[in-house]
């Protein structure tokens, strides 16, 4: 008898090829790897290589050759623009580039010297003198309601709204209200902003959108009925990750409870763009990758885009990245079903908001 042989094969992988691989072959049918991958590395912790994320980039860059020039070329004078976050960032692109158009720009800004100073650099950049500065913390309800309060008596039509504002705090930091800070601004703030803004925005129906910056974090977060974050071991990362996911929902929400009222609703991922805000919230990340992250004007191109197009080539309720609709889901990220909790969660909102609707 022959003694039995057996053959046994090492592979050894690098964890960041082996991420690169199940993560393509996830997101094979969907056209937007750069984020995924990214974000996807970022919550999990996982580090690819600088020259395997560039190489992504490059992916995301050959995309955009699809990009229609004349898609961009649509003036707005006479529409009412109302970005929050807007003293810098994608913000302050986003309020420029608008305000370049034509549109009557409103810069909601928590500091009112950096929103002084943002106004008065997009005037003199743009030429647009309708460009105005409404101070408010958007952590705060109480501010919230005093800024729509603000609008009301202007009554001019809201015809875009830009939800912008949004931070990520890695240590538990409550609001001059009690709630978590992430929270507080990314998804009470933002949801406050918008109940409160729908009777401008019907106003100016059907053209009426919201279009709210969310994250490709969100991919690796489901919905949770836990918004503030009750673990004792608290991560800001995972949070701003859920709050993401969250705003989402809300978009998806927004569009199905408000669809006769002439007003679309989107969210969108940016992409990672070199802003202050990446710097102070992952100064590791944004030092590595300088100088081949996005600039803040490549963020803010799809929320722009998102203002000028027709409703009709819209999808109300839809995730955008790069001028495209993208998927809200992947597959092995087991989310979808989690949506389900998000009537909970607008009925805890609006509680929390003390708004009657």
């Amino acid at each position: 008898m022959h003694p039995r042989t057996s053959l046994q094969i090492h592979i050894r992988v690098s964890v960041s090829a082996l991420t690169m691989f199940l993560l393509k072959c996830a997101i094979q049918n969907a056209l937007h790897a750069e984020a995924l991958v990214w974000d996807f590395a970022l919550m999990s912790e996982l580090h690819l290589t600088v020259s395997s994320m560039c190489i992504l980039f490059r992916i995301d860059r050959e995309h955009s050759k699809n990009f229609k020039p004349e898609d961009m070329q649509t003036r707005i004078e006479g529409k009412n623009c109302v970005v929050t976050g807007a003293n810098s960032g994608i913000g302050y692109a986003t309020a420029e580039g608008l305000a370049s158009r034509g549109a009557t720009v409103y810069l909601v800004c928590r500091n009112k010297e950096r929103g002084e100073a943002a106004l008065s650099k997009i005037q003199s950049m743009t030429g647009n003198k309708s460009v105005y500065l409404e101070v408010c913390d958007l952590s705060s309800v109480s501010e919230i309601k005093s800024l729509a309060s603000r609008f009301y008596s202007k009554d001019v039509p809201v015809h875009v709204l830009v939800n912008n504002a949004g931070v990520m705090e890695h240590t538990r930091t409550t609001t001059s209200e009690g709630y978590e800070l992430n929270f507080g601004v990314n998804v009470l703030g933002t949801y406050t902003t918008t109940e409160l803004m729908l009777p401008l925005l019907e106003k100016a129906a059907p053209d009426a959108r919201v279009i709210t910056v969310s994250s490709g974090g969100m991919y690796t977060a489901p919905l949770t009925k836990d918004l503030q974050f009750s673990d004792s071991h608290f991560d800001g990362v995972e949070q701003y990750a859920r709050n993401k996911r969250v705003q989402v929902a809300l978009t998806e929400k927004w569009a199905e409870i408000y669809n006769s009222k002439g007003i679309g609703f989107y969210s969108m991922h940016p992409g990672w763009a070199e802003t202050p805000g990446v710097a102070k919230s992952l100064p590791s990340f944004s030092q590595s990758f300088s100088g081949k992250l996005r600039s803040s004007e490549e963020g803010a191109d799809t929320i722009i885009w998102l203002a000028l197009q027709a409703k009709e080539k819209l999808a109300s309720g839809a995730f955008y990245f790069d001028r495209a609709e993208a998927p809200k889901h992947l597959t092995f990220a087991a989310t979808r079903d989690s949506h389900a909790a998000i009537n909970s969660i607008v009925d805890s909102l609006r509680s929390l908001s003390a708004l009657s609707l």
